[in-house]
């Protein structure tokens, strides 16, 4: 071995030497009680960092989501805009006009004697009223800003939404049945009719309320983890409230 590879073999050992000296000179610098409060705040600090990220993750698919939906929108309206125009472009030529209807009620281009003589029209029967069903409020941006991080995890405003939706379908269908005259029911909704009958309390008398077999009656949401965690942020949004008895949990629209 010439003196060169050796000089080479030896740099690298004590480059060897060297790294190994930094390690355990760090691994001790770890244990002074100054420098471990120091490192204790750095880790702090990382910890609050990540919670920052991934409240902007939250935020960039909320905004990605509403983004989605207003664009949605724009493209309804345009197509709305254009119906419209088409309608005024297109009026047809025989519809009545004021002005000729107006003479002909005057009798001024005819002899009194030879008006025509107009019929009223016969009163149109009104439809009966349909009883209303109170169905509940979607939430505002400001309601899904003043639930808690820790409520609504990674749960996003139309999400939340979606689900309301679904409520509403199984409470207007319930109501639907419970506002029919019985003598109109199927066998289907006469057994329906008597259940929601059953499940009514002196606490629930006046309000529109649904529980869990509603749900899977009317619509297809999945009674998981997931549908519970939101209902839990629309009681604390006040779109519902909770009337419990007879091993039941009544979900009443507020």
């Amino acid at each position: 071995m010439d003196s060169s590879d050796l000089e080479q073999l030896c740099s690298h050992v004590n480059e060897k030497i060297d790294n190994i000296k930094k390690t355990l000179s760090l691994r001790n610098l770890g244990q002074e009680p100054a420098l471990k409060t120091m490192l204790n705040k750095i880790g702090d600090e990382i910890i609050v960092v990540n919670e920052l990220l991934n409240k902007f993750e939250l935020e960039i698919q909320f905004q990605e989501q509403t983004n989605a939906s207003l664009k949605e929108l724009c493209e309804s309206l345009e197509e709305d805009y254009k119906d419209v125009e088409h309608l005024k472009e297109n009026i047809p030529s025989h519809l009545p006009q004021m002005q000729a209807t107006q003479s002909l009620v005057n009798g001024t281009d005819h002899d009194p004697e030879e008006r025509v003589k107009v019929e009223e029209p016969a009163p149109v029967k009104k439809p009966a009223k349909e009883r209303s069903i109170k169905e509940m409020l979607f939430i505002t941006t400001d309601d899904f800003n003043s639930v808690p991080a820790y409520m609504k995890s990674r749960l996003t405003y139309c999400q939340i939404n979606d689900v309301i939706k679904e409520i509403n379908k199984a409470v207007v269908g319930k109501y639907k049945i419970m506002h029919q005259p019985k003598a109109s029911m199927n066998s289907v909704n006469r057994n329906l009719y008597q259940r929601f009958i059953n499940e009514e309390t002196k606490d629930t008398k006046g309000h529109f309320f649904i529980v869990e077999a509603d749900i899977k009656e009317f619509t297809t949401l999945k009674a998981d983890k997931r549908f519970y965690t939101i209902l839990n942020i629309l009681r604390h949004c006040r779109r519902l409230s909770e009337v419990r008895g007879g091993g039941l949990t009544r979900y009443v629209i507020t």
